[in-house]
């Protein structure tokens, strides 16, 4: 059964960071149309790290696969820096089912959103991995 669910949460402020402009704009149209929240993007992990600091977001959702060193050595510096170092993440990438959970773990990651997704349903799996609240809209 397809759900259509809305997240009841307002005020949020999302940094996507993904280096495939399709995929960042499908996911800040959902985001940002489908739950209400604020995104800002990012295509590189650098430019991530600038806004996370800049504008403190509740939440990172991340795409390993801009480069999984890149990714990994991103998760680093966000998290000793105490700045960041609180900021959830969840990972965003077809290429996460290796991750086991001693990375999510040792990075403090969220959790995992596999590609494909179904970009009705994005915004409930990203607050559920949260630990947000959310109302389903259908039954």
């Amino acid at each position: 059964m397809n759900m259509l669910q809305e997240v009841n949460i307002s005020g949020k402020t999302i940094l996507l960071i993904d280096d495939e402009l399709n995929v960042r704009e499908i996911v800040k149209f959902c985001l940002q149309d489908l739950a209400g929240w604020d995104v800002v993007t990012a295509d590189s992990s650098l430019e991530g790290l600038q806004n996370a600091v800049h504008h403190s977001p509740d939440a990172i959702v991340l795409d390993i696969s801009i480069s999984d060193i890149a990714s990994f050595e991103f998760m680093n510096k966000l998290r000793n820096n105490p700045e960041t170092q609180a900021i959830p993440v969840v990972l965003l990438s077809a290429k996460a089912r290796w991750v086991d959970s001693q990375i999510l773990r040792q990075y403090q990651v969220a959790g995992v959103i596999l590609k494909p997704f179904n970009p009705v349903t994005l915004p409930a799996q990203v607050a559920q991995l949260l630990g947000w609240d959310f109302t389903s809209l259908m039954d």
